[in-house]
């Protein structure tokens, strides 16, 4: 199976904010809230990537979790700007169906999904999350469907066959 990983120092890259959560822990001395922010970048041509950042300030939560969407880079195989074939991502118990679309169709998903599909550079495709809508489960099922996608071309090459026999 080829790999997806992708430099992100390459190119320049798009971010956009999925979620920001405020969360507290309880200690001895009462409780201590902090930032949580889901935050994926992309180049809008095929490479993605998502983080996680947790800090006392908001501000610092989004810097955080960019540069570990920066680390967490991938690249998406793409027909055209849509997607080559259907596949369900799950990740815990997140599903995402991801469909191709024709032209004109542009990106029907919820705002979890579609930020992760805008940053790839995907312009036509029909997604629904089927079961849980934990932004965090969702996003990394989105990325789990979107690692799972091949063209004709990458199993032709995997199979060492002519692309007309897949």
């Amino acid at each position: 199976m080829a790999t997806n990983k992708f430099d992100a120092t390459t190119v320049d890259l798009q971010e956009k904010r999925v979620a920001i959560k405020r969360v507290s822990k309880t200690v001895k001395g009462g409780r201590v809230g902090s930032f949580a922010a889901i935050m994926v970048v992309g180049d809008g041509n095929g490479h993605v990537g998502y983080g996680l950042g947790k800090a006392a300030e908001t501000p610092e939560a989004i810097r955080k979790g960019i540069e570990d969407a920066k680390k967490n880079m991938i690249t998406v195989s793409l027909k055209g700007n849509t997607i080559p074939h259907e596949v369900i991502g799950e990740f815990g118990a997140g599903k995402v169906l991801l469909k191709p679309a024709p032209e004109g169709t542009g990106i029907i998903a919820g705002s979890t999904v579609r930020a992760v599909l805008e940053m790839a550079g995907i312009k036509n495709i029909r997604a629904k999350c089927l079961r849980s809508s934990n932004p965090t489960n969702v996003v990394k099922a989105t990325f789990e469907g979107l690692k799972q996608l091949r063209t004709a071309e990458e199993v032709a090459k995997m199979r060492g066959i002519d692309v007309s026999k897949v």
